[in-house]
């Protein structure tokens, strides 16, 4: 219960739907690009991850290979440096008051995610 009250709390005034419309529009343009897909997939995968965080994890898929890592070099140069730093900013600002720690967690569970998402799912957590 307490999950979906975080999870409801997060959409509203943590800024999930903002990043989820943010990483949707992403996720639309590498669609576009042909050649970007794998990027489109990883972006709607961060999309629905910052939607509802609260009592989901990221882990690696036991699949991934060699193409998911080279992919995941090239995604943390073009975007995910940037990504994973605007997590970490907005989390610690969001750790600054005692209401925000919650939130701050949540950006901090989505850097990694935000850094090499690619050869990871989202699962929920026991």
């Amino acid at each position: 219960m307490i999950r979906l009250v975080l999870n409801v709390l997060w959409l509203i005034f943590g800024g999930g739907l903002v990043l989820a419309i943010g990483y949707g529009i992403a996720a639309l343009i590498c669609f576009v690009l042909v050649v970007t897909i794998p990027f489109g997939v990883a972006s709607l995968r961060l999309a629905v991850y910052s939607l509802w965080p609260f009592g989901r994890t990221l882990v690696t898929k036991p699949s991934a290979g060699v193409a998911s890592g080279a992919a995941n070099i090239i995604w943390v140069v073009v975007a995910g440096w940037w990504l994973a730093l605007g997590h970490i900013i907005a989390g610690v600002g969001l750790c600054l008051s005692i209401i925000g720690i919650p939130f701050g967690i949540a950006n901090f569970k989505l850097v990694p995610a935000a850094f090499w998402p690619l050869g990871r799912e989202v699962v929920d957590q026991p």
